[in-house]
């Protein structure tokens, strides 16, 4: 009984910090302004990244994942100035495009941030990174990329997530 007590305990706090970022999330965009936020502002509004990765000209995109239980990842770009020059979110349609067959691992990461769950399928000798999205009208989904052992990129689908109530995010 405990044990089931303690999941429950679980499940709610997680839902929990999946609604408080959700909800902080846009605060701390609408506080920064592209060309005027400094990286100081950045680190203040979304805290130390997940990873910092070489942008070209110089520059550094700091990661900021919002996964397992959020459904979306951000790319801040700050400039060699040391200014902010871009602020995305990356989990979108148009960037599970580019992700194409033959593709390195790392360079999906750099794409789309950190994964939800990593799975290993040691039989088929591969491996899948999925990613929580939203998909219109606020369909909680998967997107999968599976990669041989070489971390190239097999092949990349999407289907509902099935961990959603009801497929609906309110």
């Amino acid at each position: 009984m405990a044990a089931r007590w303690n999941l429950v305990a679980r499940l709610a706090a997680a839902v929990w910090a999946g609604s408080v970022l959700l909800a902080c999330d846009p605060q701390r965009i609408d506080a920064l302004e592209e060309g005027v936020a400094t990286e100081a502002d950045v680190r203040k509004q979304f805290g130390e990244p997940e990873k910092i990765w070489d942008a070209p000209g110089g520059g550094r995109t700091f990661e900021y994942s919002r996964q397992p239980a959020g459904h979306r990842n951000y790319m801040i770009t700050i400039g060699p100035d040391g200014k902010m020059s871009a602020l995305r979110q990356v989990l979108t349609p148009e960037n599970f495009a580019k992700v194409q067959s033959g593709m390195m691992m790392e360079d999906v990461r750099k794409l789309l941030g950190k994964p939800r769950r990593i799975t290993p399928y040691d039989l088929q000798r591969e491996v899948v990174y999925d990613w929580r999205y939203l998909d219109a009208p606020n369909r909680s989904m998967l997107f999968e990329v599976s990669f041989n052992r070489d971390y190239r990129v097999l092949r990349t689908g999407s289907r509902p997530d099935p961990e959603a109530s009801e497929n609906k995010v309110q």
